[in-house]
């Protein structure tokens, strides 16, 4: 049963040291009830302390690495059922699924549309985060060749599929280096893997038949020495998954049930019908609670969705995406080249700055800090007027970079185009309102 703030309180030192970074016990205990610390921070707790708040302190779902190096994929570690209860911290991953009894071709043509699923979104790169490979051959000796290449040819973690727990054991022993998730264990081989993966320090994925018994494969995978787990959905039916994945999310948070606090992942390819039906049920899976869900996509079309809808859901609700408030170069711009300010809201930026670079215009944008809103948001809560406006101008230095004295502002904000111009003294002009119109207005309007 999880503790209280003020139970682990007077579990603590009570000395109000402030060693853990808060101002005293009372509030670091808080922190510490909400998962939101860990209980290493408190350097002078007792040993008695430490054992009786080890469950306290250990987030209610695991986190987990998948991979080495630079592109080691983190999941687990989520705190809530619902985002907008704070929110989604390590992103559902991705991972395409490759049989390993392709020819050489098509195995590289394969690798080449993978390599190609990273797109940029408002700022922030997004795509597939693992490679699933999948012993559709059965052989071990292709199994663990396949796992040779993708190990060359990508730098993602790799996930080893296979019902053999022997060529399980036999590519993971050629990729161990890579640390890749070995799928997945059941009742009957869990021994064997297991210990392979204790030895080898490697991630287990786990697969029992239904709730219960995956309960008790992961307790008894624990005990043999594998601490980081991966519990598979063992359904084709994606409502029966659903269920599953929601019984496994909430018994971790809401019970602190061990056996099942650890991430899920989950097979979107199981399901009946064609590829679109597949990709919706991937959806489904991102947004509840899939911690990697693995796909049979490797088109744009296919994987562009997934990644975006999956960007949604787990940027933080509380903290707007926002760039940094300064002045940007499109192009080459000069001295004559048209100035336009917009919010530095990351969706709104990048959109405008999408628009403009269509309008072959070299441009100067002004993004002025407001805290990560939207024009009409921030304009509507005082976040964007004409003095922040002012400042953000003079501290880009606009004065000495363009000498027409002309801005350019949002026509949403149209209103504040007056106090705008008696502020800063510069001719104030209004433009679109909607940014698809910013090209033929630089193209026809700016003089």
């Amino acid at each position: 049963m999880a503790l209280t703030g003020l139970e682990i309180y007077k579990l603590l030192p009570k000395t109000n040291c402030k060693k853990c970074g808060f101002p005293t016990c009372l509030a670091f205990a808080m922190q510490l009830a909400q998962k939101k610390v860990e209980l290493s921070k408190c350097p002078d707790a007792s040993e008695e302390a430490k054992k009786t708040l080890e469950g306290a302190s250990a987030p209610p779902v695991k986190l987990v690495k998948i991979g080495a190096g630079a592109k080691t994929f983190q999941v687990g570690e989520e705190t809530v059922l619902f985002r907008h209860d704070d929110r989604f911290y390590n992103q559902c991953g991705l991972a395409p699924r490759i049989p390993d009894n392709l020819s050489a071709a098509a195995m590289s043509e394969t690798i080449e549309k993978i390599k190609q699923l990273h797109w940029m979104r408002v700022g922030m790169e997004i795509g597939v985060n693992l490679v699933a490979l999948e012993n559709a051959s059965g052989s071990p000796d292709t199994f663990t060749n396949a796992a040779k290449t993708l190990s060359r040819s990508l730098d993602l973690p790799l996930i080893l599929q296979s019902d053999s727990a022997e060529n399980l054991v036999a590519a993971g022993s050629v990729v161990k280096d890579k640390r890749p998730l070995i799928f997945a264990a059941n009742s009957a081989n869990f021994e064997v893997l297991a210990k392979f993966c204790k030895d080898a320090n490697l991630p287990l994925a786990v697969r029992g038949k239904d709730i219960e018994e995956t309960a008790d494969l992961t307790a008894r995978v624990k005990e043999l020495g594998v601490a980081e787990q991966v519990i598979v959905a063992p359904y084709e039916s994606v409502k029966e998954n659903l269920h599953f994945l929601t019984k496994v999310r909430r018994a971790a948070l809401k019970k602190t049930f061990r056996p099942l606090g650890y991430p899920a992942a989950v097979c979107a390819y199981l399901a009946k019908g064609d590829s679109l039906d597949q990709l919706c049920d991937a959806a489904i899976y991102i947004a509840k609670y899939g911690g990697i869900v693995i796909i049979n996509a490797f088109e744009n079309w296919e994987v562009l969705p997934l990644v975006t809808l999956r960007q949604n859901i787990y940027t933080n609700p509380q903290k707007p995406i926002a760039v940094e408030p300064k002045l940007y170069k499109i192009g080459e711009p000069n001295e004559n080249s048209p100035l336009m300010f917009t919010t530095n809201f990351s969706l709104t930026y990048y959109t405008v700055e999408g628009e403009v670079e269509a309008s072959r215009v070299p441009s100067y944008i002004l993004a002025v800090n407001t805290e990560g809103l939207s024009v009409l948001t921030s304009y509507s809560g005082d976040k964007l007027n004409e003095k922040i406006v002012a400042k953000a101008m003079k501290d880009a230095g606009v004065e000495n970079i363009v000498k027409h004295r002309k801005l350019i502002i949002p026509g949403l904000v149209a209103v504040m185009s007056g106090k705008l111009e008696e502020e800063t003294g510069w001719q104030v002009i209004v433009g679109p309102k909607e940014a698809a119109y910013i090209p033929k207005f630089l193209q026809t309007v700016w003089k």
